[in-house]
């Protein structure tokens, strides 16, 4: 961050104090919570504010701008990190099939049910870095204690992941349970990839078994699909893939799986898969990448009306 040099003296002084202030403020929150909110973040910057007397409105100003940088860094920092997901408030327990974007954003994204796998997700995470992809994993609780390193891949290089559930199951679930299913997992998640998610994928698409309504009143955004590989039935490959670009279209969500069973067909159809959407002209991004996009574009137009 630039110094302002045209600061009088007294007023370089303020300024300085302020950032170590600050600085050491939100380095200690980031070492001892990382995933402390940005509501938290502002509360602390405000409690550290100077005061100054009305005359001195202009370093009043500058000082306002210092921490709106500074907290804006932070943001970006936690995020690079993989800290948190930023989200716009109006996709917190919101339900996502795919994002509405305007002409000519012609974007998609992967997304990964059911690992970490053996083997399977390995390959994957192989194909992704071979065409330079990121995608978006959604993993289960159990799968991450039994193989914790493959998740430490999948965010080591950097892809984005989401919450699957404990145990991937079916049946309804009440209150207690539904919370286990989902804090557990979540929990496991940032202890072993420093990961906070705040994606949600109910197991099979289920809605009503108790897990959805547990993440849509703790504010995930509840991501499902647009367009169904089929995989889990594990159809020859060209089926597939049919299966991938019969809906299919820009801002859309593709539903796959790295685990949870015999993925070699993914394995194999994912490679052609990518190949297909470049021709067709798409760019490859993460859910949090696609729901930032629809949240530019909307205020863009509303800031046209």
């Amino acid at each position: 961050m630039e110094n302002n040099k045209q600061l009088l003296w007294p007023q370089g002084i303020l300024v300085a104090l302020f950032a170590l202030s600050v600085s050491l403020s939100v380095g200690l929150m980031m070492l001892v919570k990382p995933n402390t909110s940005d509501a938290q973040i502002r509360q602390s910057l405000n409690a550290n504010t100077i005061p100054v007397p009305a005359a001195k409105i202009g370093t009043q100003r500058r000082i306002e701008g210092l921490k709106e940088i500074m907290l804006t860094s932070w943001q970006q920092q936690a995020q690079v990190k993989g800290f948190s997901y930023a989200l716009s408030p109006h996709f917190q327990g919101a339900t996502i099939k795919s994002a509405q974007l305007s002409q000519g954003q012609k974007v998609i994204a992967l997304t990964f049910d059911d690992g970490p796998w053996p083997e399977s997700t390995a390959q994957v995470l192989d194909i992704l870095k071979q065409n330079n992809i990121k995608g978006t994993f959604f993993v289960v609780g159990q799968n991450i204690k039994n193989y914790p390193d493959l998740l430490k891949r999948v965010a080591a290089e950097g892809h984005v992941i989401g919450n699957h559930t404990w145990h991937h199951r079916y049946h309804f679930m009440n209150a207690q349970v539904a919370a286990y299913e989902v804090a557990n997992t979540t929990d496991l998640i940032y202890k072993v990839a420093g990961v906070k998610t705040n994606l949600f994928r109910p197991p099979g698409g289920i809605m009503t078994n108790g897990v959805a309504n547990y993440a849509r009143n703790s504010k995930y955004a509840i991501i499902m699909w647009s367009s169904d590989s089929i995989d889990y039935s594990q159809p020859r490959v060209p089926n597939l893939i049919n299966n991938v670009f019969r809906s299919a279209k820009p801002g859309g969500i593709v539903l796959m799986h790295d685990g949870g069973g015999d993925r070699s067909q993914t394995v194999q159809a994912l490679p052609e898969i990518i190949a297909k959407f470049r021709n067709q002209g798409y760019g490859f991004v993460t859910v949090p990448e696609l729901l930032e996009m629809q949240d530019k574009d909307q205020k863009r137009i509303a800031n046209k009306k």
